[in-house]
């Protein structure tokens, strides 16, 4: 079987090195920086962007800004939520569902127009006001879904805005980092000369023609898009964080979901960084001189569970058993070339929010066997489940041959493992309709990744009742009372160690219902080129280019 795999992955690169041969170089005295993704297409470029969180890192946080940010400075501390532009914040003290946000003065959009609370009002009712001009509902899934309490916003002066939620919400600042600021000015210039039967399609015409010409606030400005192909972005020269103009002239992002295509483009030459390297290629990339980075990231690699009637993961023993038969030590080393941390609940011991939870997720086989037995399955009677999954995508990892691994190991303990994969975004889609739609294809099962930086991201959205589809992603319609008092608990306590508490509490009842099937945390591996310098690979999912430079 070895010299087999050895002959799949010879084969596999010499196809991938066939494919980027014919990548172009660009040669020329201005300094450009190639990154190889891990995205099938060019994310979404007219503000809100899709293909999950690698969507944001390279076609989000590159163009745009949001009210808030977050510190992406330190490999060594955890990243954490900084003013962007807005400056500062506070919520009412009378009534805690309103909030006043302070403005960044001086801040312009790329296209010289200047950002205030106008432009805040105009960015959130692009996504939440259904009867604005400039409603667009394909930006609606991405972003309304991670801020599910932001009801409204009001202009108090040209530099003061005010934020109003459904309910009093203390992760409201943390939410606001997903709503990225687009320039109501150049989307108007192309409304106005837009044709169309009526305002709508008008308005769709519009944000088509922004998409290939966007204007944000951000480091980077939009120079040519390719779709399919290529997006390449220059500094911004008149960023308002000085600090943060980037170091080089031109970024082109390059979408190559096939990890052997990547990695092959990296050795020959033909990109400088890419995402996600095979595995099997470490050893050679540190080889030939290549740099390696990697660090853990609030990142979990789960299977979300259905818990709609019928599923067979309603069973309390049958999730712990999945989540104590998996060797993830064996996965670490014997198939990611270590890189990834073992996963034991969505957070590991020294985080705040990690609580106490009783329940040991840990590889215990015999443990495992006994459970599935307890539930009436065994060696002639397998328990059969199906995942849906991806062949690449942000955050991933290496998803087909992980939930190959999975999937032999489930087999010792009495599982049938069938596996649906589909294209990335399409899973990504299909997350947020939920395990009751047609187009989960009859699994009970998902496997997408999501991050934990911040507390609705990493758990309310999939553990509170209210998240099921089509409002969130609480794809497994979980419904569990005692999830839903603490969500509530900690989203109504705004002082932060309380509500660190509360989070922790929320956190060991989950691990303790097995509510996951908890497998892995990405370092978010990516290699390049020792031409590369300047780059700090941050505790978090997000990374910032400006500091990156290129040597001769």
């Amino acid at each position: 079987m070895r010299n087999d795999k050895s002959k799949k992955t010879a084969t596999a690169w010499l196809l991938a090195t066939a494919l980027v041969v014919g990548l172009p170089q660009l040669a020329s005295a201005e300094t450009v920086l190639r990154i190889g993704m891990t995205a099938a297409d060019i994310p979404r470029t007219l503000g809100q962007p899709d293909q999950g969180f690698e969507g944001n890192r390279f076609t989000g946080l590159t163009m745009y800004d949001a009210l808030t940010l977050w510190d992406l400075s330190s490999a060594e501390k955890a990243s954490v939520m900084i003013p962007g532009l807005a400056t500062e914040w506070k919520v009412d003290d009378a009534d805690k569902k309103k909030w006043t946000f302070k403005l960044r003065p001086g801040v312009k959009f790329h296209d010289g127009s200047p950002f205030n609370a106008d432009a805040v009002v105009w960015n959130v009712e692009k996504v939440l006001k259904q009867d604005a001009p400039h409603f667009d509902a394909s930006q609606v899934g991405v972003t309304a879904s991670r801020m599910p309490t932001l009801a409204s916003a009001r202009k108090i002066d040209d530099m003061t805005v005010e934020l109003t939620t459904k309910e009093p919400d203390s992760f409201l600042p943390i939410n606001l980092t997903n709503l990225f600021m687009a320039s109501p000015t150049k989307w108007q210039a192309f409304y106005d000369k837009a044709e169309g039967a009526d305002a709508k399609a008008k308005s769709q015409a519009a944000w088509a023609a922004f998409a290939r010409d966007a204007s944000g606030t951000g480091p980077w400005k939009m120079s040519k898009f390719t779709p399919r192909e290529r997006l390449e972005l220059v500094k911004n020269e008149g960023y308002w964080d000085k600090a943060r103009v980037p170091k080089v002239d031109r970024m082109v992002l390059l979408p190559m979901p096939e990890a052997n295509a990547r990695t092959a483009a990296l050795l020959s030459g033909q990109v400088d960084w890419v995402e996600a390297p095979a595995p099997d290629a470490v050893k050679e990339i540190k080889q030939r001189g290549f740099q390696l980075q990697a660090n853990e990231s609030p990142h979990v690699w789960p299977w979300q569970f259905s818990r709609i009637e019928g599923s067979p993961w309603n069973d309390i023993r049958v999730r712990k058993a999945a989540n104590l038969c998996i060797d993830r030590e064996g996965l670490k080393e014997g198939l990611l070339a270590g890189l990834m941390v073992p996963a034991t609940g969505t957070f590991e011991p020294g985080h705040p929010w990690r609580g106490k939870p009783t329940f040991q997720i840990k590889y215990d086989l015999k443990a495992a066997q006994k459970l599935m037995q307890e539930a009436g399955y065994g060696p002639s009677k397998k328990l059969t489940v199906k995942t849906q999954t991806s062949a690449s995508g942000s955050g991933q990892m290496q998803p087909l041959p992980m939930n190959e691994y999975l999937q032999q190991a489930l087999a010792e303990c009495y599982f049938d493992v069938q596996l649906d994969v589909i294209e990335w975004n399409t899973l990504f889609t299909n997350w947020r309709r939920g395990a009751k739609d047609p187009t989960a294809n009859g699994a009970n099962a998902t496997n997408v990744t999501y991050a934990a930086m911040d507390p609705f991201f990493a758990l309310v959205r999939f553990l509170q009742s209210s998240m099921a589809p089509p409002v969130s992603n609480n794809w497994g319609f979980i419904n569990n009372p005692k999830f839903d008092e603490l969500v509530t608990k900690a989203r109504q306590t705004f002082d932060p160690a309380a509500r660190d508490a509360a989070l922790a509490e929320l956190h060991a009842a989950s691990v303790d219902d097995a509510a996951f099937l908890y497998v892995a945390h990405d370092v978010s591996p990516r290699a390049m080129s020792p031409k590369v310098k300047g780059f700090v690979q941050p505790k978090s999912w997000f990374v910032d280019f400006s500091p990156v430079s290129m040597a001769p």
